[in-house]
């Protein structure tokens, strides 16, 4: 049933309905609109006293669920690269970069950091002075990172999106000092800074990788990798 917002009152003498009642059309007459009022009082409303709600656009839960497996259907059917080639053009793709978009969340709080990565021993590593990320990084180490080139149409798209888990390493222990090193950071330059540099490493559980070119080998543009 349609609701209406009372925008203004042209009976000033009527306690019945007051502006900003949120109310449900019950019929309609040629100078305006049928409700109830808060209390069940019917009322009979001018066109210039309301205005109209819209009704809710948002998906169903089955519309929700179709979308969201969309993938997963269209990956059953999908023409699969061979593993090893695709870890190869996965791994030259993250070396290839050195940016990301990292997504961190906990309950109610989401962030997304855009952060510079190193890659090596399996894994991401990102050194961060702090932020917001953090709150979520102590209740929640499942985290999602994202590598993508700038849109240039459908026949050149690239990108990456990272299912993995975080943890932040000891500052100063033997990993923290090897991801300092292969970042080339002077160990007393981090040791002089006011604030102690943190250490994010995230280890990839899956890997989507959206590549135009995979076509070109008679494989899906869209593959995935798991570890």
């Amino acid at each position: 049933m349609a609701k209406i917002k009372v925008i203004k009152k042209n009976d000033e003498y009527s306690t019945d309905y007051k502006v900003g009642d949120i109310l449900e059309v019950t019929g309609t007459w040629y100078g305006g609109i049928n409700v109830n009022s808060v209390t069940g009082i019917p009322l009979c409303l001018d066109k210039d006293e309301y205005e109209e709600i819209p009704e809710n656009t948002d998906l169903s839960h089955e519309e929700y669920e179709e979308a969201a497996t969309y993938w997963k259907k269209k990956d059953a059917q999908a023409v699969k690269m061979d593993k090893t080639k695709l870890k190869q053009a996965v791994e030259e793709y993250i070396l290839a970069n050195k940016t990301c978009v990292l997504a961190t969340a906990a309950g109610d709080f989401v962030r997304c950091t855009p952060i510079e990565y190193t890659y090596h021993d399996g894994a991401f590593w990102m050194f961060s002075e702090g932020g917001e990320k953090f709150y979520a990084l102590e209740k929640n180490k499942n985290v999602c990172l994202a590598i993508y080139d700038k849109y240039e149409g459908f026949g050149k798209l690239k990108g990456m999106q990272v299912t993995g888990v975080a943890e932040i390493v000891a500052p100063f222990s033997g990993e923290y000092n090897a991801a300092a090193e292969f970042r080339k950071i002077p160990l007393d330059a981090l040791k002089k800074m006011p604030h102690t540099m943190n250490l994010i490493k995230v280890y990839a559980k899956e890997i989507e990788f959206l590549n135009a070119d995979f076509k070109k080998d008679g494989a899906d543009s869209r593959q995935m990798l798991e570890f």
